[in-house]
Order: structure tokens, then C-alpha cells, then sequence
């Protein structure tokens, strides 16, 4: 296989030079060793590559072939050679991540600058965005996506599922009671996402034994945005549907209290996600394994 190789570089070097001589002033070698290699390929093909003439060599129909061929196999060799350099080498350069706003702004960037620790060459390039993105025509390296995924041009790693749960704080609980079934959310003050004015406010729930209960709910708050919810229901304004990863502080330091704990809103899949074709350079390996690693559980 080596030997095939060899002669396939020494025939598009000698088709890209013009005639043995400068093919072998090129490889270091005579170029008697140059016409050798040629002869090995057409015995080995049983059909000539190139019409000699005294000054310069042309290609034949097989030859012409045979060199286009040529040319992108021993491309994908160098790219192959090339990947297995980098995935021995140290991550570096910039790896740029698209990911949803609360995720990416209240999770992923304390895990990301634990990755950059590590990694003291490698740089973050972080972008939030809650609307569709497609990574591949924006150039980005990974992504975080919630929800299925539907496309053969990416690799999508199973995370941890993304659960929205129910929270309210201690003065809100004092004031107006915990309700204790979510048809009872009727009666109660939530907050809800600015898009949703501009349709009917539904919650749809899941509950023990994965029963549904869907609830149309009402409050005086809505905002674009999980935080600005997040810190309504700090003040005590109403109950929040929120990512369970966004509350899950305020709700183990006693600034928020769980609601209908038993009750939860349909987990989404989340993924992280990359082109299928990327080449698998040293910096994006680190970075699936380290986040892959941190937000996937046994």
C-alpha cells in the first residue's frame, strides 16, 4: 500500500511539473526511480497514463482520470494525517458556541470558564439566542439545543433533559396560599412569557403516573425573557414556570418554594450538537467530552 501511494505522489508530481526531470529534481530522486514508479502504475493498470514526447508529457484519457483521482485521495490522506496531529495536540484557538439564554448565562458559562482553566490556550467565543439557529450556515462549533432534532447533517449528544418546574416565594405562599392541585393555578397569580399575550395562556403539566392536566392561567406579569420571571417571583409577584437549573439555588436557599412539586411541565430532550463533518480538532474533542461530561448524569 505504501508503494501505491509513493507512486500515485510521483505521478501527479510529474503530470503538475511537465516531465520526469523536474518531477525528480522536486522528490530528490532520478529520474530513472521517477520513471519506474510511472512504469509500476501503468503495468499495475494495464493502460498508459502519459504520451511521452521530448519536451513535456500529456495525459491520456486513462491518465486524465486517473490523475483527478489521484489528486483528491492523497487530499483526504493529508486531511486524515492532519486530524490525527490535532487530536494529539493541545486545544487551542477559539471555539465559538451558540446555547438558550438562561442555560447558557446560568449554567453553561461557570462550567465554561472551568473548561478555559484547563485549557489556557483555547478561547470561548459564547453567543445566547433563544430562536432557531443553524449552526452549520452561522459557523458554529457546538451548540445547545432544546427540543428533537431532525437533521442528518448534525451529531446530536443526549444532555441531561431540560424540566421546567413551578416556584414561588415564602411571601407570595403567605399571601395567597399554596395551591394544592393545578386546576387550583386558576385562582392564582402566574407569570408567563411576553409572547404569550397574544394568545390563550396555557399551562399543560405532568404529573404523577405521566397524567396531563392542562390549566389556562392568568397574572400581571409577563417579561421576554427567564430571568426577568426568576426575579419577579423573588419579589413575591406570582408563581413561575421555570428551567428547573434556573431555580434550583433560590429553591435550596429557601428564596423559593417549590409548587406542585409532584407536577412539572413536559421535559424536553436537550443536545449539544455539531456538523456531522467538522473535522475533530484537539479543542472541539476536549470541549464535547468536558461538557458532555458535566451535563449528563448516571
Amino acid at each position: 500500500m505504501a508503494d501505491k501511494l509513493a507512486g500515485m505522489q510521483m505521478f501527479v508530481r510529474v503530470v503538475e511539473a511537465g516531465s520526469f526531470a523536474s518531477a525528480a529534481a522536486i522528490s530528490d530522486v532520478t529520474p530513472t526511480m521517477v520513471a519506474k514508479h510511472i512504469r509500476e502504475i501503468e503495468q499495475r493498470l494495464g493502460a498508459k497514463l502519459l504520451h511521452r514526447t521530448t519536451r513535456r508529457h500529456q495525459l491520456t484519457e486513462v491518465g486524465a482520470l486517473y490523475y483527478e483521482r489521484c489528486k483528491r485521495a492523497l487530499h483526504e490522506f493529508e486531511q486524515a494525517e492532519a486530524s490525527a496531529a490535532e487530536l494529539r495536540s493541545t486545544p487551542r484557538g477559539t471555539l465559538r458556541i451558540v446555547a438558550p439564554v438562561s442555560f447558557g448565562s446560568e449554567r453553561l458559562t461557570p462550567v465554561l470558564t472551568e473548561y478555559l482553566e484547563i485549557h489556557p490556550e483555547a478561547n470561548i467565543d459564547l453567543v445566547l439566542d433563544n430562536a432557531p439557529i443553524d449552526v452549520i450556515r452561522e459557523g458554529y462549533h457546538l451548540a445547545i439545543h432544546i427540543g428533537d432534532i431532525d437533521s442528518a447533517d448534525l451529531v446530536a449528544r443526549p444532555l441531561n433533559a431540560y424540566r421546567r418546574i413551578l416556584a414561588a416565594s415564602p411571601d407570595y405562599v403567605k399571601r395567597y396560599g399554596q395551591p394544592e392541585t393545578p386546576e387550583q393555578l386558576r385562582e392564582h397569580r402566574c407569570l408567563g412569557l411576553s409572547y404569550w399575550r397574544t394568545r390563550e395562556f396555557f399551562w399543560t403539566l405532568v404529573g404523577p403516573d405521566e397524567q396531563q392536566c392542562h390549566v389556562p392561567v392568568k397574572g400581571r406579569f409577563t417579561a421576554s425573557d427567564g430571568r426577568a420571571l426568576r426575579a419577579a417571583a423573588l419579589q413575591g409577584v406570582g408563581i413561575a414556570l421555570q428551567p428547573e437549573l434556573l431555580l434550583a439555588d433560590d429553591i435550596a436557599s429557601g428564596r423559593l418554594l417549590p409548587i406542585l412539586p409532584a407536577w412539572c411541565y413536559a421535559a424536553a430532550p436537550m443536545y449539544l450538537v455539531h456538523a456531522r463533518d467538522q473535522r475533530p480538532t484537539a479543542l472541539l474533542r476536549t470541549a464535547i467530552d468536558f461538557l458532555t461530561a458535566r451535563f449528563t448524569s448516571s
